[in-house]
């Protein structure tokens, strides 16, 4: 199952925000837990993750840092922030709005209706 770009770009400051509240990282070490908790069904790419790590920076919700790994290797980490974690909740309330929203709707109307039901073919009633 692919999952559209607009979901995913909805979905990835939350993401970002609760990978970043459990604990520091870096970005592959993000791309790889994204790719863990949804069970390999979101496979996010570094072109997707940078910008929303800078956006997210820019916006006060991360801030960065260098560090030497034992390798050597310079890696960039990141950090929720106090301003960051207040964001991560109303994200979750928004969230939780939007999945009892859609719970609701798919349980009222189950996907056993199909697309050339005649309802959809009604044309819209003209306001006057």
């Amino acid at each position: 199952m692919e999952i559209s770009k607009d979901l995913i770009a909805a979905s990835s400051t939350p993401i970002v925000l609760a990978i970043l509240a459990e604990a520091d990282s870096y970005g592959y070490a993000i791309l790889q837990r994204v790719r863990e908790l949804s069970g390999g069904r979101m496979a996010w790419t570094d072109g997707m993750l940078y910008p929303v790590l800078h956006r997210l920076e820019r916006l006060g919700f991360v801030e960065a840092r260098w560090e030497v790994a034992e390798s050597g290797r310079r890696r960039k980490y990141y950090r929720i922030t106090p301003s960051g974690r207040a964001q991560l909740a109303e994200e979750r309330r928004q969230w939780g709005v939007v999945d009892a929203t859609l719970r609701g709707i798919w349980q009222a109307f189950p996907l056993s209706v199909p697309v050339s039901h005649p309802a959809w073919a009604a044309p819209l009633p003209q306001g006057d």
